[in-house]
């Protein structure tokens, strides 16, 4: 496996470097909130905004990415991403008010949807050694750039909340010309998608209720990485280790965590246990906010519950969905970003009118209704479980990719195109 990791062309590890980029911006700004609130004379629900900006576009462009790879292909896909992130990351960093920030993050929003929705497609189509090293390289590069990425964050934003931005669009550009060099073109899908198919695929009951599911836990989710960093009044580099643990924990459960308790228990009764273990931290993150050692601990052991809720969530997504799994992947994208872009304006709001304890007990119930939405569907994850034992895939390495925008019709080819690699790799 080592060697079929390593022995890879030029440009799949150009792509990867980028993917861990991307999959840094995650929890890149996390350690400079309370920095650009102080320094930026804003309040923390006006900062809240660049989280809500960022998702909700990411969330609205979900919907296009398809109907735009399929028409001018992969490779010109991943390289105006990357573009934009550049520019827009670089802007961030040059803007001297909060307002010209969330703009400039909205317009990283959108460069991010077009890169994560085609980097994993772009990945297996130029790997060597067929699928198996593709992935755990996709894989290692989402990891890192999760545990990375608020680490990361806080160094550059101890110097100053300017320089993750900086660092980003650097980075970035970096990653783009050795895509532009280094990649080879690549067709479009042998399919053009009509643009209203991820919202037309909602009109099925098993998509839907998991979209639902999915956008009320979003909702505590990005509550809880929007305003968890203000009462731990921490620096930006202390923020930084705080969520690199919490990055850690999401990234192992995600690949080791999961597959375990369902394999053990079921996809469904992993899932209300993660999902309920994850509102009681929110609930008691919102009694003891003042407690810092608890606020922290909560915070870090959430990322148990987010990795397990993360892979097996997505995993069913793509079973019970009855449209492709492109379609199926963009549509869950969108919805529940939708949620994550809300919670923290929302969130604000609370703050304003009562305290910051109130948005982390509302994110616990909102949690909790995506537990009761997700019983109303425990026949079709039964099925689904069903159906994972009957095509023997106990992996869920493809399914980690949707999570964070991978398109899974790179998986489907590729076991189809290296079918020895894919079998040796569940």
């Amino acid at each position: 496996m080592r060697a079929t990791l390593l022995q890879q062309p030029k440009a799949v590890f150009a792509v990867a470097f980028a993917c861990v980029v991307s999959f840094m911006g995650i929890g890149l700004v996390d350690p400079i909130l309370p920095a650009l609130s102080s320094q930026l004379h804003a309040s923390p629900s006006q900062v809240s905004l660049l989280f809500t900006s960022y998702l909700v576009v990411t969330a609205v462009a979900m919907l296009g990415v398809n109907w735009v790879s399929s028409r001018i292909g992969p490779k010109r896909t991943l390289i105006t991403g990357l573009a934009v992130i550049v520019v827009f990351s670089a802007l961030a960093g040059l803007s001297g008010s909060i307002g010209g920030i969330v703009g400039f993050r909205a317009g990283w929003g959108l460069g991010n949807a077009l890169f994560i929705a085609t980097s994993l497609a772009v990945i297996v189509a130029s790997a060597s050694g067929g699928f198996a090293g593709a992935i755990v390289l996709y894989e290692a590069a989402l990891g890192l750039g999760i545990a990375a990425g608020p680490l990361i964050g806080g160094l550059l934003g101890d110097i100053s909340w300017r320089g993750p931005f900086f660092g980003v669009a650097a980075l970035m550009a970096i990653a783009l010309i050795a895509t532009v060099t280094l990649l080879d073109k690549t067709p479009p899908p042998p399919r053009k998608v009509a643009l209203a198919e991820p919202l037309l695929a909602l009109r099925h009951r098993p998509l839907l209720t998991m979209c639902i599911a999915a956008l009320f836990y979003n909702w505590g989710f990005f509550t809880m990485l929007g305003y968890a960093p203000y009462p731990m009044e921490l620096s930006a580099i202390q923020l930084g280790f705080v969520f690199f643990g919490w990055g850690l924990l999401v990234a192992i459960f995600s690949i080791t965590g999961a597959p375990w308790l369902q394999t053990r228990f079921g996809t469904a009764p992993a899932l209300y246990g993660a999902l309920g273990s994850f509102a009681v931290l929110l609930l008691l993150i919102g009694l003891f906010t003042d407690v810092r050692w608890a606020l922290i601990t909560c915070v870090i052991l959430s990322g148990v519950t987010v990795g397990i809720n993360n892979t097996l969530t997505t995993q069913a997504v793509m079973l019970v969905s009855p449209v492709d799994r492109p379609i199926a992947s963009a549509t869950y994208g969108f919805v529940r970003f939708i949620g994550g872009g809300l919670a923290p304006f929302v969130a604000g709001k609370m703050v304003d009118r009562w305290n910051i304890h109130v948005p982390f007990v509302a994110g616990a119930v909102a949690v909790l209704l995506g537990v009761l939405v997700l019983a109303s569907g425990h026949r079709m994850l039964t099925r689904a479980d069903a159906q994972l034992t009957s095509h023997a895939q106990p992996d869920v390495t493809g399914e980690i990719a949707d999570e964070f925008g991978g398109a899974p019709d790179a998986i489907d080819a590729s076991r189809d195109r290296y079918p020895t690699a894919a079998r040796k790799s569940v």
